[in-house]
């Protein structure tokens, strides 16, 4: 069944069917409409989806793109991307619209090809400062960041409190009587979310008075192996500390295998604090203590900003960052009992 069997059943043109198949009813009566309705309920025709999107310009399409992977990477390689992606196609569902995940080294790589699908919105996430002014320039689509740190460039970003977050979490060790700190963290040295989290977590040191010097920070990538690695550098060369606290959940579950691997039991003779609080934090043993954030809260506030300029056709600039908390489970042992 194709639009020229339907126009002839109806007794009608091609574009009259077009028209009604596209929404477009200003020269169609209610009786023809019905009627085609009903032939192509009857034939359980269905309309090219690309086709539909030339003629509307809209491909109900929303692109989901998450850089900074390499060749051999998959996103299932750190669980945040995954959890994120999963919220974000809940309420892209929602709204009656598909998803297009894709998974580059560099984020400036998938423009050329949102442009060609003709989606209609897009996610970045995490994207760098000196990335996003480009990635504006060379499409004109609606676009929500989320966990993006961009001062002066007007675009919507949907983050967390970071700095609170590692403050948090310094604060949290050193109140359950902890002064010997290590700490497990991606490079610090680019603008973004591990350097927010660094400043937090290192100021709460300075005001207690707990010392992080170069010997006290371990860089791990954000992967589970890398960080078993650590939790064996640390196990073998500990220092004599008594907790550390990772920047990421899948981190610290690297680091507590690296640990139990030299015989180091968390919490027994180590405590460990994670980032993100994960689903997972529940499945270990022990139960891993983290910094939570909401991800539904995140893929909600997204969302609703995307569907709203969709919608609109209104540029919205905003910065919200989700209020955090930690999670306290049983990954940290108290030194002051």
């Amino acid at each position: 069944m194709n639009i020229r069997e339907i126009a002839k059943r109806a007794g009608v043109s091609t574009a009259t069917v077009s028209n009604v198949i596209n929404g477009k009813l200003s020269k169609v009566s209610q009786e023809t409409k019905a009627k085609i309705d009903e032939i192509i309920k009857e034939t359980g025709y269905k309309p090219s989806v690309m086709a539909r999107s030339l003629v509307k310009k809209e491909s109900r399409l929303i692109g989901v793109v998450v850089p900074y992977l390499g060749k051999d990477e998959d996103f299932f390689t750190n669980p945040y991307n995954a959890h994120i992606i999963a919220s974000l196609e809940k309420y892209i569902r929602r709204k009656d619209y598909y998803l297009m995940l894709r998974c580059v080294g560099d984020p400036r790589e998938i423009l050329p090809l949102l442009s060609s699908w003709n989606v209609d919105g897009a996610f970045f996430l995490g994207v760098y400062k000196d990335e996003v002014p480009e990635i504006r320039k060379q499409i004109d689509i609606p676009i929500v960041y989320l966990d993006t740190y961009a001062p002066g460039e007007k675009i919507v970003n949907i983050g967390i409190e970071d700095y609170r977050g590692g403050y948090l979490s310094a604060r949290y060790l050193i109140g359950k009587g902890h002064k010997k700190l290590a700490l497990v963290t991606p490079d610090i040295e680019s603008e973004g979310v591990i350097k927010e989290r660094y400043r937090g977590f290192s100021d709460a040191c300075k005001e207690a008075g707990v010392p992080l010097k170069k010997g006290n920070i371990y860089y791990s990538e954000s992967t589970y192996n890398s960080a078993v690695v650590v939790g064996q550098d640390i196990g073998i060369n500990s220092g004599d500390f008594t907790a550390i606290a990772c920047m990421s959940d899948i981190v610290a579950f690297g680091v507590i295998e690296g640990l139990k691997q030299c015989g180091i039991r968390v919490p027994y003779d180590m405590s460990v604090i994670g980032f993100d609080n994960l689903p997972d934090c529940e499945l270990m043993t022990p139960k891993l203590t983290s910094v939570a954030q909401d991800f539904e809260w995140k893929a909600r506030k997204a969302s609703d900003y995307l569907f709203k300029m969709i919608e609109s056709g209104v540029q919205i600039t905003a910065d919200e960052r989700q209020h955090i908390r930690v999670y306290e489970r049983q990954s940290v042992r108290s030194l002051n009992e």
